[in-house]
C-alpha cells in the first residue's frame, strides 16, 4: 500500500500503551491514568472525542479485573483488547460499489453517484479516479458537471473526461445545478449508459445556499450513492465536516484523500465512527490508479502488526 507512514505515530503511541498496561495491575485505579495517556495519544493523531472515550472505555472494560493465568501471554492479550476496540469502532455496513453497478445494469438503470465535500479536499480528481476504476471493470461511464459555481470546475472535469475518453454534461456557469444532474442521468438511461458520476460545488457545511442546493441535487436524482469525500490532511476537520454533511443528506459512505501524505491517521477511523457509514476507498497520489479499496483491517493491521 501506497502511504506507508500513514498510523506511525499511532502506532508507535499504542506500542508504548500496551507496554505499559503489560507491566501494571488490571485494576481500574492502575488503569486510569494510563487509559487517559491513550485518550490524548488518540486526540493527538486526529482521531475524535467521542471515538477516542469509545475506545478508552471500551479498552478499560475489556482489561479491568482480567484474571491472568501464569502462563498467559499479557502483552498479547493487551494488545487483543485494543485491536477489538479499533474493529468494533470501524465495524458497519459494507458498499460495494462493483456490485451495485451491475445489479443496476442488469435492471437496465444506470448507477447514480453524487460526490459532496469541501473545495480543496481532492472530489473532482477523486471523480475521475472512480471513473477510471470502472471503465477498467468494464463499466460505461458518463461525468455531470453540477459545480456550476466554481470557477474553472467544468473545464477541470471536461480535461478528465478528455483523458478518459468518456462524455461530460455540462451547462454554462451559474446554471442550475440540479438540472445538470438530471440531463445526465437522462443521458444515461437514453444511451445506455452504467454508472453517472456527479460532481457536485465544494462547500463549506456552514453555506446554506450551497447546501441547499446539494439537497435539491439529491432530491432531483435520487442517487443510488452519496459520497462524501473528504482530505485525510485535515484531520478532525475532515470528520467534523463529514458528520455535518451526513445531517443534511444520507451519507452511504466516505471517500478519504491524500492519504499517501498522512502520518497520523485518526481521521480514517473516526469518519467511519461519526457517519455510521463505510469508507469506500482511499486516496493514495495523483495517478488514476491512486486509488485502493478501503478495508478495516487496512487500519488494525498496520496498527497492530
Amino acid at each position: 500500500m501506497k502511504g506507508k507512514r500513514v498510523f506511525e505515530r499511532l502506532k508507535q503511541g499504542l506500542e508504548g500503551i500496551i507496554d505499559k498496561i503489560t507491566k501494571t495491575e488490571l485494576k481500574e485505579s492502575k488503569l486510569e491514568p494510563i487509559l487517559w495517556e491513550l485518550k490524548l495519544l488518540l486526540l493527538e493523531n486526529d482521531v475524535a472525542y467521542s471515538v477516542a472515550e469509545r475506545l478508552c472505555s471500551t479498552v478499560s472494560a475489556s482489561l479491568n479485573g482480567m484474571e491472568i493465568g501464569r502462563f498467559k501471554d499479557i502483552e498479547k492479550l493487551v494488545t487483543e483488547s485494543l485491536r477489538e476496540a479499533v474493529a468494533e469502532v470501524l465495524q458497519t455496513e459494507k458498499t460495494d460499489l462493483l456490485k451495485s453497478a451491475a445489479i443496476k445494469r442488469s435492471s437496465g438503470d444506470p448507477l447514480v453517484l453524487v460526490f459532496v465535500g469541501i473545495n480543496g479536499s481532492g472530489k473532482t480528481t477523486t471523480i475521475a479516479k472512480i471513473a477510471h476504476f470502472l471503465i477498467q471493470e468494464r463499466f460505461s461511464v458518463v461525468l455531470a458537471c453540477s459545480d456550476t459555481y466554481r470557477a474553472g470546475s467544468i473545464e477541470q472535469l471536461v480535461e478528465h473526461g478528455r483523458r478518459l475518453g468518456i462524455r461530460v454534461i455540462r451547462h454554462q456557469y451559474g446554471s442550475d445545478a440540479a438540472a445538470v444532474a438530471y440531463d445526465a442521468v437522462n443521458y444515461a438511461r437514453a444511451n445506455g449508459i452504467d454508472v453517472v458520476l456527479i460532481d457536485t460545488a465544494g462547500r463549506m457545511q456552514t453555506n446554506t445556499n450551497l447546501m441547499e442546493e446539494m439537497r435539491k441535487i439529491v432530491r432531483v436524482v435520487q442517487p443510488d450513492i452519496t459520497v462524501f469525500v473528504g482530505d485525510a490532511l485535515t484531520g478532525n476537520d475532515a470528520v467534523t465536516q463529514a458528520e455535518e454533511f451526513s445531517k443534511h443528506v444520507k451519507i452511504n459512505g466516505s471517500i478519504l484523500t491524500k492519504v499517501d501524505a498522512d502520518v497520523k491517521g485518526g481521521s480514517a477511523i473516526s469518519v467511519v465512527y461519526v457517519t455510521g457509514k463505510p469508507i469506500l476507498y482511499l486516496g493514495v497520489g495523483q495517478g488514476y490508479e491512486d486509488l485502493i479499496q478501503f478495508k478495516p483491517e487496512i487500519i488494525i493491521d498496520r496498527l497492530f502488526a
